[in-house]
């Protein structure tokens, strides 16, 4: 469901109450989504404006974004044009799903000049234009060249072209309706959504100017489900059941952010998961590949009678034959001896040794390349469990992960070392629970390896979900109480690939009776003595403990 026009009428006064506020830093989260770190008489300020199809929104948000290390061209733009520049005001066209910012800034020569940021949020259509004091176009997030649309150019150079007036009435000032067209068709800034929520209010006797002056006094946003998607509006949606009440802006946050973030993993990471299930194909493929390659050098022992029976039985002229019947000087009975044409009954019986040679020294690497490949898959279905809950930063060490253990290729620039020392430690989750006693958690496996390695005290208790692919996780006391074991469980199970199940088996030990084995895949523990308890994963208990997931 995408943000109409009224709505978009109460985002803006918020945001002009704010101003003016000075531009200190603009970044691009994802190739959709710019941030704008501003500052004003009301303290600093984060301004989103997200150009996403479907999640497309302007507001103030207190939420902690993640930024790429290279920001885009259009970033770089207007970073020379706007930043250290001032908003000066925001203006609504009419009832419109765009918006106008006014940017004062002075030029190379020191003259202030005002330059205007056009935000278009209409669906797969948004945008964001940066424009100069006469309209003429400095740059867009989305381009849009003349050969595309000749009616609508969005391109460097070319006039800014306004939107042109729908021509429909206000409905806050006119409240006139024609019942033979619906409410969307006659009114600015009334979505399908909207007009739907109207017209049942309306079936149930409310008038349509009350309607209107409950949206114009509400400052709050209205999420409900509506056929398990969720419908968000300025006022109570009483035709979809149970709604949650939030502040405007808080309510956007709650209902796009862990959405966008799962777009971002995949447009910043490169869509890892993609990568991983096609290595994981390829392994799945070529195991039985190298089981039937094993099978087959453990029967090595055939070649060997070959080559001894024609050996025995002095066979000279094989040459043009594919294989001959020979007795088994042991059981007296015929064996068909496969032989190469090209060669004779010397050359084949050389030729069967040597492949028996081949086979019987090829089973340990054979055995040694299935291990591996089995390694290899285990390792690569605890990536996909650690994606499937990973959040932005989550992912991006995962991808770092790849990138060390050479699996991927490393496409960034090289970054200043001070901050690539600083970003390459993994941080680990942590909590406090009501007793007051710290559990911390990894999402992935340099995070466990940090917890368990690094960070974990030998007498601390450090828990895992046996036999799964999951979290380490480390209750930081010696002699935790039974509420706070089970809750560091139920962490290990829930972020484990066994949190579907029922009754999951969790061990758990000092950290002293942890090994760690060399030249293993990061993640990897040997087990000493350990004790085991059995947990039913509850997310539930993981929310209440402050866990996003």
């Amino acid at each position: 469901m995408a943000l109409d026009g009224i709505l978009l009428s109460k985002i803006i006064p918020q945001i002009r109450s704010a101003l003016p506020l000075r531009i200190q830093k603009i970044q691009d989260v994802s190739g959709t989504e710019l941030l704008f770190q501003t500052h004003g008489t009301g303290g600093k300020k984060q301004l989103l404006i997200s150009c996403h199809s479907v999640y497309n929104r302007l507001l103030f948000t207190s939420r902690s974004y993640p930024v790429p290390y290279q920001p885009g061209n259009f970033v770089m733009v207007l970073r020379k044009y706007i930043e250290g520049g001032m908003i000066t005001a925001i203006e609504q066209a009419e009832l419109d799903r765009w918006c106008r910012m006014d940017i004062l800034r002075r030029n190379n020569l020191g003259d202030e000049e005002t330059l205007y940021l056009y935000i278009e949020l209409m669906g797969k259509y948004a945008n964001v234009v940066l424009a100069s004091s006469d309209n003429r176009i400095i740059d867009a997030l989305k381009r849009i060249p003349p050969f595309e649309n000749s009616r609508r150019t969005i391109h460097p150079g070319a006039l800014y072209p306004l939107t042109p007036s729908q021509n429909k009435k206000n409905p806050f000032t006119d409240h006139t309706i024609d019942p033979q067209k619906s409410l969307t068709a006659q009114f600015s800034g009334f979505s399908p959504f909207l007009s739907k929520e109207v017209e049942y209010r309306m079936s149930l006797g409310e008038t349509f100017a009350d309607i209107m002056k409950e949206i114009e006094e509400s400052d709050s946003l209205y999420i409900a489900a509506d056929k398990q998607e969720p419908v968000f509006h300025c006022l109570p949606l009483k035709s979809c059941g149970h709604n949650v009440c939030y502040p405007l802006f808080e309510g956007f946050d709650i209902l796009y952010f862990r959405r966008e973030e799962k777009e971002r993993i995949r447009q910043v990471s490169g869509d890892i998961n993609h990568f991983v299930n096609r290595q994981l194909k390829h392994l799945k493929q070529k195991l039985p590949r190298l089981i039937g390659e094993l099978d087959e050098a453990r029967d090595c022992e055939k070649w060997k009678k070959y080559g001894d029976l024609l050996f025995t039985w002095q066979v000279n002229d094989t040459k043009g034959s594919s294989s001959i019947l020979l007795q088994d000087y042991e059981t007296d009975q015929d064996i068909e001896v496969p032989l190469d044409p090209r060669l004779d009954g010397k050359g084949n019986a050389r030729r069967a040794y040597q492949r028996y040679n081949k086979l019987k020294k090829g089973q340990t690497y054979l055995q040694e390349q299935i291990e591996i490949t089995e390694e290899e898959i285990s390792y690569f279905e605890g990536l996909l469990e650690q994606l499937d809950l990973a959040d932005y930063d989550t992912a991006i060490e995962i991808q770092e992960e790849l990138i060390r253990l050479g699996y991927l290729k490393n496409n960034q620039k090289k970054k200043k070392s001070g901050r690539r020392k600083k970003e390459s430690k993994a941080s680990v989750t942590e909590i406090t629970t009501p007793e007051g006693i710290r559990i911390s958690f990894g999402r992935n496996n340099y995070q466990n390896d940090e917890l368990t390695w690094h960070i974990a005290r030998r007498n601390e208790i450090w828990l895992h979900a046996k036999d799964y692919h999951g979290a380490h996780v480390v209750i930081h006391a010696e002699d935790p109480d039974e509420n706070t074991m089970r809750a560091a469980a139920n962490i290990a199970a829930f972020f484990s690939k066994g949190r579907q199940s029922s009754s999951v088996p969790v061990v758990y030990c000092p950290q002293r009776n942890l090994k760690k084995i060399p030249g293993a895949k990061p993640g990897t523990v040997q087990l000493g003595a350990y004790k085991m308890i059995y947990i039913d994963p509850d997310a539930d208990q993981i929310s209440s403990l402050g866990i996003s997931f």
